[in-house]
């Protein structure tokens, strides 16, 4: 497969973008076409593994080139709706067959082996081995595909797949062709992926030949199973039947004009979740033209304007490295997905934001990186979330077409309005956010126990009156939930202390202390005595329950899972008892007997595989070693994580990328951030120079390593520690965090490197990163 360079010429940052990454091994990337934070993501289907649609290895055939797809998903196959499919031959319109199994299709293959798809940001194309072509392009909430058929194709045939979504979930679909036309117009009942819900989705198709016209299709009608129905224009009279597949196929006249003997026709494909006449209207409002170039250059300008703001200096970096930074930076700006105007809920005219999947895996650096480049899709996002609690009661966690999905930890929604209010409360009214909404929406997930806690909120009484939780729900994850409430709610006092709320921001900030009453000193390591202290489980009455501290690792003698599992009641989710506190570490450290214990714990954690990148609550376990002062052995643990689970091939990621692409990022610009704080733990980069701009101060801030050499190719070692850190040219007050002032004000920042590991924060009073125990956050 081929990244391509589409004239004109995609600049800077765009060229760098490798779609492809992560499309195997569960990475669940969407290599497909579609515009920043679109609704629509219209790219190809396999029958492979990939949870967004498109799987790279070349034994697996295409099955329809759908309009709807998530994007580094787990759960069950989400979207993946109305699939459009090529039929260049069958010997009469009856004889086409059109299911899913019975049309299937390889691509051919290129002299490496690899499948002939090709993709840049905007655009998608690959060839069939039945010699058709196609591309893809899109807009907010319309697809535009470009089908070429071969010579030999003499009646080019297309097929509408109304029925096979990516679970097969489909009830009630309906189909209407209009003979004159051919405008498809459909709509069916689908499940979500990750959730109890269903949902409506509408689709308006209409066709137009390239380089020649025609009047309307030469054949119609709507096919059950493999068996069309010449003329037809309905599906009234088709029995449906739970599993059956429906749909419509069109015949169009050949090109007989075509220098090249080629005929190309363009589907243009319009969504809605509100009705099939708002589709067909979202079509023609976005491509009424029916430009393809246009539409793909549009789309290229749109990711140009938001992947520019990051400029790097390539000096004496490999190629790979610099990819890795971009591809991950574009594939942050694919979900949460802009479906104003398409809300099946309630009429509103505030954006209106989908595809949340889910805040668990996105609070702790998408959001933070949204602030350092791109504020207003940021506040827009936030809007959108604060209607959504006005209107539901919570704000969303997990959420996919208007349908609330299953809870993974806390209510993060409360970090991503604090990340936001933190860094832009001057700026909130200019942004049109609201401070007394976004407050409101916070107070509800912290206050108000909802009907199921499972979906939406939090189990909240209990919280409040004990101080932590106890097992209930599908998946108890009671120590988890425990731990990100704590979490939530020191997120929540941040924004009281601003909003000058001082009650309120004492209240959460002791809340946020709850972390201590899942302590538990007495519990080590079978076999390892040495290491103790771990969080655990306690019953109503207070009393200790008891997990494994190797759960959920590779060494757990019971190989658990750490997934929602009903039976499951270890009370854990996605990490094991050996974690983090981010708001308070300082006094985690405390508990682990000061700050030579700490490290050997963090050694420990890694030298005997403990550590899974795949798993978001081990994300700051890397940089933890800064609040030991020991910032040098967090630069060579993070970076040996990038060495180790992180490349540019199609397996090249540890794990579906809902969370990866932001993580790795932060990791490569040389920072980690705390959500709703003001700080971003420092390392280096893994350039000579990074920059980033905020459109909404106007201003560039630039990290200079002023003595770079180079990366080394494990993450080991290296010339990469920083020693001393200069802002504007005047000593900083730490060697291992900046303030968020930093990146407000347009400044230069300056790193000293050594080769020494032994570095330190410095020795000032502020040179450790902040904690609640060390009134850093007062």
């Amino acid at each position: 497969m081929r990244i391509i360079l589409l004239v004109p010429l995609l600049a800077a940052a765009t060229a760098h973008v490798n779609l492809f990454i992560g499309t195997v091994n569960g990475g669940n990337t969407f290599p497909g076409a579609t515009v920043p934070h679109g609704m629509v993501k219209v790219g190809m289907d396999t029958d492979g593994d990939n949870f967004a649609g498109y799987d790279g290895r070349p034994e697996f055939n295409v099955t329809g080139f759908s309009q709807l797809h998530q994007a580094g998903t787990g759960g069950a196959v989400p979207l993946s709706n109305f699939k459009l499919f090529p039929v260049p031959e069958c010997s009469a319109f009856e004889q086409c067959l059109t299911t899913i199994t019975s049309r299937k299709t390889l691509r051919s293959i290129l002299s490496d082996g690899s499948p002939d798809d090709s993709a840049s940001p905007g655009y998608f194309s690959t060839n069939l081995s039945t010699g058709v072509r196609v591309e893809l392009a899109a807009t907010r909430r319309t697809g535009l595909h470009r089908y070429t058929f071969p010579s030999t194709s003499i009646v080019p045939r297309i097929l509408l797949d109304v029925t096979n979504d990516g679970q097969l979930s489909t009830i009630s679909p309906e189909l209407t062709i209009n003979p004159e036309t051919g405008r498809m117009i459909a709509s069916a009942n689908f499940a979500t992926s990750f959730g109890p819900g269903r949902y409506n989705a509408y689709t308006c198709v209409d066709f137009k030949g390239e380089g020649f016209t025609f009047d309307g299709p030469t054949e119609w009608g709507p096919y059950k199973i493999n068996y069309p129905d010449k003329n037809g224009v309905d599906l009234s009279q088709h029995y449906y039947s739970w599993g059956s597949e429906h749909g419509g196929l069109l015949s169009f006249p050949q090109d007989t004009e075509s220098p090249s003997g080629t005929t190309t026709i363009l589907a243009r494909v319009g969504i809605s979740f509100i009705s099939t006449a708002q589709a067909c209207s979202n079509a023609e409002a976005e491509i009424g033209d029916w430009d393809f170039e246009r539409v793909v250059s549009d789309s290229q300008d749109q990711w140009r304007d938001i992947l520019n703001r990051v400029q790097v200096d390539t000096e004496n970096v490999d190629a790979e490295t610099v990819i890795l930074l971009y591809s991950s930076l574009y594939r942050t700006h694919i979900v949460p997905g802009d479906y104003s105007g398409e809300n099946p809920g309630w009429n509103s005219s505030e954006p209106y934001y989908d595809a949340f999947y889910c805040n668990w895996d996105t609070y702790r650096t998408l959001y933070p990186l949204m602030s350092l480049h791109d504020p207003e899709n940021f506040a827009l996002i936030v809007r959108g979330m604060i209607d959504i609690q006005k209107h539901e009661g919570w704000l969303p966690e997990a959420r996919e077409v208007g349908n609330p999905q299953f809870i993974q930890g806390g209510s993060h929604g409360d970090e991503i309005l604090a990340e936001f209010f933190v860094k832009f409360s001057e700026h909130a009214a200019e942004l049109d956010v609201s401070a007394d909404d976004l407050y409101t929406a916070l107070l509800a997930d912290a206050e108000d126990q909802p009907p199921n806690w499972n979906l939406q909120g939090r189990q909240a009484n209990v919280w409040k009156e004990k101080d932590t939780t106890y097992p209930g729900g599908a998946n108890t994850k009671q120590v988890s939930r425990a731990l990100e409430y704590a979490f939530d709610d020191f997120s929540i006092s941040q924004v009281a202390k601003i909003l000058g709320k001082t009650a309120d921001a004492a209240k959460y900030v002791s809340r946020a202390q709850n972390y201590l009453n899942s302590w538990n000193p007495n519990i080590t390591v079978p076999g390892i005595s040495d290491v103790a202290g771990f969080m655990q489980p306690r019953f109503a009455n207070g009393t200790w329950n008891y997990t494994d501290p190797r759960h959920c690792s590779v060494n757990d003698p019971l190989m658990s899972t750490c997934f929602l599992n009903a039976i499951r009641r270890d009370g854990f989710y996605e990490f094991s008892p050996i974690v983090y506190v981010p708001q308070d570490i300082a006094h985690l450290i405390t508990l682990q007997d000061g700050n030579a214990r700490f490290i050997e714990r963090l050694d420990w954690i890694f030298s005997d595989n403990y550590f899974d990148s795949t798993d978001e609550p081990s994300q700051q376990i890397p940089f933890m070693y800064h609040y030991a002062d020991a910032p040098g052995l967090s630069t060579q643990r993070s970076r040996q994580v990038i060495s180790t689970w992180f490349n540019t091939s199609l397996n090249g990621l540890p794990g579906n990328d809902g969370a990866m692409a932001s993580y790795a990022f932060f990791f490569l610009a040389g920072m980690y951030p705390l959500p709703a704080t003001k700080q971003f733990l420092l390392s280096s980069p893994y350039f000579p120079q990074i920059s980033f701009f905020n459109p909404l101060f106007n201003s560039t801030t630039t990290i200079k390593s002023l003595n770079f050499s180079g990366n080394p190719a494990n993450g080991t070692g290296g010339n990469v520690f920083v020693k001393s850190v200069k802002v504007n040219g005047e000593a900083y007050k730490s060697n291992c965090y900046l303030e968020w002032e930093v990146f407000t004000t347009g400044s230069t920042v300056e790193l000293e490197l050594t080769d020494n590991i032994n570095v330190t924060c410095g020795s000032g009073k502020d040179a450790l990163p902040p904690s609640i125990s060390t009134g850093g956050y007062d």
